[in-house]
């Protein structure tokens, strides 16, 4: 990790001024078309967020415990309400027919829509790995050599030399080697991302206790991996 920050910092240097207009105006167009991408990443998430929560209910309504008839209270109010519908209705274990087969229907989609997010959400993830291949395409035909930018371990580091250096991220004045790498850490923090949804849903079935949907739903709407300053510097980048 330490050879790969310092090769950065190293490579940062002999960039400077180097950089053709044509190279600049490339990598300011891949960088766009990264944060769309992103863009398309985020609205699916809030999606499978929906569909998780979904899920949720339909799962906890079908296994909703019966009616308590040990309580007295409850005794009085089927006794005082004892009709023919409503000893059907608890005998059936206080169900109607019809929601059973409603939130059964619902389960079924919000599990297919889950997997169909997984699908959309991957084909996105490679999309952006094919613009940071490209990103990484241009500057080493400009420059020579370029580390992977998809490096995990180094990510929060160069974030943090990122942020902190004002004199390399003034807003239009970025250098090309600090786009790439912030592409790389974004594509980290998604990725890393992906995956927790992915386990989340291959993990769902109907023995899923409610105390574990309830952690997968606030998980996926956290998003831990995702932080948020990064994005908001990333943005600030768009003209």
């Amino acid at each position: 990790m330490k050879m790969f920050c310092r090769w950065f910092r190293s490579l940062e240097k002999r960039m400077e001024g180097e950089l053709k207009p044509e190279l600049k105006e490339k990598v300011s167009n891949i960088f766009q078309d990264f944060l769309t991408r992103i863009t398309k990443l985020e609205e699916l998430a809030g999606i499978g967020s929906r569909l998780l929560n979904g899920y949720q209910q339909a799962l906890e309504f079908l296994r909703r415990p019966p009616i308590d008839e040990t309580s007295q209270l409850i005794k009085n109010i089927i006794k005082a309400n004892e009709t023919k519908r409503v000893k059907s209705y608890i005998e059936a274990g206080c169900i109607n027919v019809h929601d059973s087969i409603q939130n059964t229907n619902k389960l079924h989609t919000c599990l297919l829509g889950l997997h169909n997010h997984l699908s959309k959400a991957k084909s996105l993830l490679n999309e952006l790995e094919h613009l940071l291949e490209d990103l990484s395409g241009a500057i080493q035909t400009a420059n020579g050599c370029l580390p992977p930018l998809k490096n995990e371990d180094c990510g929060d580091q160069l974030y943090q030399q990122i942020t902190t250096d004002q004199s390399s991220f003034e807003l239009g004045e970025l250098e090309m080697t600090n786009y790439a790498v912030l592409m790389g850490i974004i594509y980290s923090m998604v990725k890393q991302d992906y995956v927790m949804q992915e386990r989340i849903v291959n993990s769902l079935n109907l023995k899923s206790l409610s105390g574990e949907l309830e952690s997968y739903c606030v998980m996926w709407s956290l998003r831990p991996f995702i932080m948020d300053e990064v994005m908001h510097h990333a943005w600030r980048l768009i003209p």
